[in-house]
């Protein structure tokens, strides 16, 4: 038997994604690794440095993954919701930015 949900859309899994992340510590992280793989990104495309770019799954996912495993003591949704839970992290991204999440 399984326990993963099953979600019909995204508006049904972010509820979830941010059950996933109360902890305040993961969240900081979460944004730390996104903010971080934007000025990569950000760097590499301007400098011509592309190969930098390979980097980025490991900065986001490496922020991310530390706050889940030391201080949220949950496995990320990433594992079991890859797409839904990428879209999550830009929007939690988002709503950290503009005041709707603490962090």
């Amino acid at each position: 038997m399984s326990d993963q949900r099953t979600f019909s859309n995204f508006s049904e899994f972010y509820p979830y994604y941010l059950e996933e992340h109360s902890d305040a510590t993961c969240r900081r992280l979460h944004f730390a690794g996104s903010l971080l793989v934007l000025i990569v990104a950000a760097w590499a495309i301007t400098s011509g440095k592309l190969a930098w770019l390979l980097l980025l799954p490991v900065i986001g996912y490496g922020f991310a993954w530390v706050g889940h495993f030391q201080f949220e003591k949950n496995r990320p949704a990433t594992f079991k919701y890859p797409v839904y839970s990428l879209m999550g992290d830009w929007v939690m991204f988002r709503d950290m930015l503009i005041g709707r999440i603490r962090f």
